[in-house]
């Protein structure tokens, strides 16, 4: 094999690979046992049909494309090596001389990882927002608590937003009722939207025993698209009693003694959310940063298998949760080529970001040790839902046990560019990534939340 390389640009090459016909002759054999196993020629058991029979009834052409299919993966793998090529993603072939005997041409153009030159990272500086928790914020976080301690009392009156209804629902189309379109002694919060479009409207402001119809139109099952009437009775109309805000209250939704205690606690929680807010943010302008100074191509190749990737993701979401394309851009307000626009700059920044992890992995010779490999496996294991061992032989099977390891090591690249960049807050004063990464860590393994939901119904 002869093999030359032509740089394209500072993220993709071209190899010219001449393969001589004697080097064929392994996979040509290769691709007449493989068509003999798929062929029946009366006479010739299956799998030991000679190779002119083949020729004279399949065509020495088409075992000649087979072979060559079959040899080019391993000719450019060869190149790749002999030129130091450091490929990413998937090569375009084309065949450029092919017949029989003589040698084979072809050129393969493929993405390669880019020079990279890294900037001082102690020169860096990122600005994160200052830790800030006003009281409002506190007030809201007692608010939710307190809604969850709320019991309900039967109200003598009309519906109100907010307000807990029980009702029976009967849906028809053209008086024929609908599939699954009825209910009976549903428990619904009025204004919350929860069922179907316009009955919230028609609540409010119907009482115990009153009934009525109003149209809307169907989402799924066989009447989708159409108008539906349902009529709607209400039974009986509860409303929300709010506990007050003493210290009996505090005992009752936390292991405080008084509501000082609570508010404090809750003031606490809000500033090591802010932390983890800090940490997410120092990250991203970190990264954003480096990719600018360092002025990271993206290489194309990449990018649109990613965008391939991140399309086909966001298909299959829609599809779970029996979405269309078209209603999902409605309710976005996007178009497709919006859409498309977004995925691309997100892909692009995305690999941009993996290729200046792995040249600052590369220069600080950074490697994955066989401890820190399975606490991953674990870890996305555990995720997943899956038995350990079941999921690190599914990784090796699929051969995605590298782009795990991949992903390890670029996050202990990612720490050392914490650890070195100079983080600030909006007043300019630094910010220690110990204090961040403490504070972010309580929040994490932060297990108490307060609920002790307890909805009385009288």
């Amino acid at each position: 094999m002869k093999s030359t390389v032509e740089t394209l640009s500072p993220t993709r090459v071209r190899l010219a690979i001449e393969v001589p016909f004697v080097e064929l002759e392994p996979s040509l054999k290769k691709a007449y046992r493989e068509i003999a196993q798929q062929v029946n020629i009366p006479g010739f058991r299956q799998g030991r049909v000679p190779a002119a029979v083949i020729d004279q009834r399949i065509g020495r052409g088409a075992v000649l494309t087979e072979a060559v299919q079959e040899a080019i993966p391993a000719q450019i793998l060869a190149a790749v090596r002999e030129h130091d090529v450091k490929s990413l993603g998937r090569p375009e072939v084309e065949i450029t001389e092919l017949a029989d005997g003589q040698p084979l041409k072809f050129t393969a153009e493929l993405d390669v990882r880019p020079q990279i030159t890294l900037p001082d990272l102690g020169a860096i500086t990122v600005t994160v927002d200052k830790i800030e928790v006003n009281e409002d914020e506190v007030d809201q976080q007692l608010a939710a608590l307190r809604e969850r301690f709320a019991t309900l009392k039967t109200a003598e009156r009309a519906a109100q937003v907010g307000d807990y209804v029980q009702i029976d629902l009967n849906a028809t189309v053209d008086g024929t009722e609908v599939p699954g379109g009825s209910a009976t002694n549903v428990s619904h919060e009025v204004g919350s939207g929860q069922l179907v479009p316009g009955l919230d409207e028609v609540l409010a402001g119907m009482a115990a025993g009153e009934s009525t119809t109003f149209q809307t139109e169907l989402v799924g099952g066989e009447y989708a698209g159409r108008q539906a009437d349902v009529a709607v009775t209400v039974r009986g109309v509860k409303q929300k009693e709010l506990p007050p805000l003493d210290d009996d209250f505090a005992g009752l939704a936390s292991e405080f003694d008084t509501i000082d205690e609570l508010r404090s606690d809750l003031r606490e929680r809000l500033t090591r959310v802010r932390r983890v807010e800090q940490l997410y943010s120092a990250r991203d302008k970190a990264l954003d940063a480096l990719v600018n100074a360092a002025d990271v191509p993206a290489p194309e190749g990449v990018v649109s298998q990613e965008v391939e990737s991140r399309k086909q993701a966001m298909a299959d979401e829609l599809e779970r949760i029996s979405v269309s394309m078209d209603d999902y851009l409605s309710s976005e307000g996007k178009t497709a080529e919006q859409v498309d626009a977004e995925l691309t700059e997100a892909a692009a920044n995305g690999v941009k970001v993996q290729l200046l992890l792995d040249a600052l992995a590369d220069q600080e010779k950074l490697e994955v040790s066989d401890e820190e490999f399975g606490h991953e496996v674990v870890h996305r294991a555990q995720r997943a839902g899956v038995e350990v061992q079941k999921y690190y032989d599914q990784l090796v099977r699929s051969g995605v046990a590298a782009t795990v390891y991949g992903d390890v090591r670029r996050g202990k690249a990612l720490a050392q560019v914490l650890e070195r960049v100079k983080i600030v807050d909006s007043d300019g004063e630094p910010v220690s990534l110990e204090e961040i990464r403490r504070g972010a860590g309580d929040a994490d393994a932060d297990s108490h939340d307060h609920e002790h939901d307890s909805h009385d119904h009288d």
